[in-house]
């Protein structure tokens, strides 16, 4: 009777400290992850809003765009938020001397592992959705937005009061002033001066007013300029022509040119079950490098506790700081470990799977050393 009511006692603890660990855990990765993503993704949008001033990307596709790269980048963020919130939770409870208590009551290292482990699944089986399916499919359409772009109209984006070169210089253009109309395809200008070589003639076109479109048929890039003037010939040639009009449409792009061709065979764009039929080593470093960054958090769990149970002498954040040097050095030598298997210098068989491997074998060191014997790694896995 009194060993059954002990039982029910001690498992009560359990589920107590489990929650409460839990809860710890969960609020210190949203904040972590949250701060991450304020940096990472502030640069992002900064470095996308450049490339799109510089390289010409409609305003429709820079949020898309910069969707699919936050997409990319929230495996890896989750998994560090993760593993600095395992180590500051436990830290927490040992810098509170909560963790004396609870290792009175023969709560330990093992018995944390166990109780974060709900948390830990829930963010792995998310971070393998977006590694196995999420990810590959913003690759996909983001290459279907920069190849719309790298081969939509040069005229896409138009800088006003300044002269702007095309076609290698075949045409140069100017506009004193651009109306945003909210959408790139029907932008507005005034004042509008093009320089064009036809065949070694040269051609000056004046138009007051001047109206970008594409036609929905042909998928050709038009300008439709209004009230003005054709020069064909310099003004002091003798042969030289002016053309008034009211009404000009010029081609600026055939729409042959602007469809995309894209052919998804990259091994970034494949499924997992392509991959994994797949001979080629490109195709297998990919399938493993999507399976190794979920495995990582499980792996990077068991760690963060060994981490975060501080010494009595030491510095306050010694764990953290460990803990980002080794997550830097981990994901580091996956990625040679991946770039030695699309290279062919290393066998499927061993590909990255070595890393997380000796990985597992520094946890099981540490976790000796830290019990001052050996015979404990053993006891782990008997128990």
């Amino acid at each position: 009777m009194k060993v059954s009511i002990f039982k029910r006692a001690y498992a009560l603890i359990d589920s107590i400290i489990a929650k409460y660990l839990m809860r710890n855990v969960w609020v210190l990765t949203g904040a972590i992850f949250l701060v991450i993503s304020l940096v990472i993704f502030g640069n992002q949008v900064a470095s996308m809003i450049n490339e799109s001033l510089k390289y010409g990307i409609s305003a429709t596709d820079l949020l898309p765009l910069i969707s699919f790269n936050m997409i990319r980048d929230i495996p890896l963020m989750l998994s560090l938020s993760l593993f600095l919130a395992i180590i500051l939770a436990i830290s927490k409870f040992y810098k509170n001397s909560e963790a004396i208590v609870m290792n009175s009551l023969g709560v330990g290292d093992k018995h944390f592992m166990v109780f974060i482990q709900p948390v830990v699944l829930s963010i792995f089986i998310f971070v393998l959705f977006l590694t196995t399916i999420a990810v590959p499919w913003t690759k996909q359409e983001r290459d279907v937005i920069l190849n719309r772009s790298d081969n939509a109209s040069e005229f896409s984006f138009v800088k006003q009061k300044e002269f702007q070169k095309f076609k290698n210089g075949n045409i140069v253009f100017y506009t004193s002033k651009v109306e945003d109309s909210g959408s790139d395809a029907q932008q507005k200008m005034e004042s509008v001066f093009i320089y064009t070589l036809v065949n070694g003639e040269p051609i000056i076109t004046l138009a007051k007013q001047a109206k970008k479109y594409i036609d929905p048929v042909t998928n050709s890039v038009y300008l439709r300029l209004q009230n003005g003037k054709r020069y064909h010939g310099f003004l002091t040639d003798v042969n030289k022509r002016i053309l008034d009009f009211d009404l000009y449409d010029l081609q600026i792009v055939d729409g042959e040119a602007v469809q995309p061709n894209i052919n998804f065979t990259g091994e970034e764009s494949q499924g997992m079950l392509d991959l994994f039929h797949s001979n080629n080593p490109k195709d297998m470093a990919e399938f493993q490098w999507r399976l190794s960054q979920p495995l990582s958090i499980f792996i990077l769990s068991f760690l963060g506790v060994l981490l975060g149970k501080a010494p009595s002498r030491g510095g306050k954040n010694l764990g953290v700081l460990f803990g980002v040097i080794i997550f830097i050095l981990y994901n580091n030598v996956l990625l040679i470990a991946k770039s030695s298997l699309e290279h062919g210098e290393t066998s499927a068989l061993v590909g990255l799977w070595w890393v997380h491997l000796l990985m597992l074998i520094f946890i099981l060191l540490l976790y000796a050393y830290r019990h001052q014997k050996l015979l404990t790694t053993a006891r782990f896995f008997v128990k």
